[in-house]
C-alpha cells in the first residue's frame, strides 16, 4: 500500500513540476501589441546610435545571433526597435523603447518561443 502511495505521490510531483515549468517557458505575445510597422521612414539617427550601442553591449554570444527585425510607432510620438535573437534554441526579442525625444525610455527582453537547433 505505501508504495501505491509513493508512485501516485510521484506522478502528482512530476505533473506539478511539468504543470509549473511548462508555464515558465510558454511563449509570450509581443508588448507590442497595436503598435504599427514605421515603413515610410527610417529611424532617428538618435535612436540609430543608440540600438547599435546597445547591440555592442550585448555579451558576444548574443551579439553575434543578434538582428534588428522591426522598427514601429504607437501613434503617441513614441517608437520601438526589435532586436531578436536566435539562441541556444530559444527565440529572445529585446524591444528598445523611445519617447517622442528619441531618449529610450524602457527594454522589455521576452522570449517569443523556442525551436529546435
Amino acid at each position: 500500500m505505501k508504495i501505491i502511495r509513493f508512485i501516485f505521490f510521484f506522478i502528482l510531483l512530476l505533473a506539478s513540476i511539468c504543470w509549473t515549468g511548462c508555464e515558465v517557458f510558454a511563449r509570450h505575445s509581443s508588448p507590442l501589441v497595436g503598435w504599427k510597422g514605421d515603413d515610410d521612414e527610417q529611424p532617428n539617427q538618435v535612436i540609430v546610435n543608440d540600438y547599435q550601442n546597445y547591440l555592442q553591449k550585448l555579451p558576444s554570444n548574443e551579439r553575434n545571433h543578434a538582428r534588428v527585425s522591426d522598427w514601429v510607432k504607437d501613434g503617441t510620438g513614441q517608437h520601438a526597435i526589435v532586436i531578436e535573437l536566435a539562441l541556444n534554441g530559444t527565440w529572445w526579442y529585446h524591444v528598445l523603447i523611445y519617447d517622442k525625444d528619441n531618449k529610450r525610455i524602457k527594454v522589455i527582453k521576452y522570449v517569443s518561443g523556442h525551436y529546435s537547433g
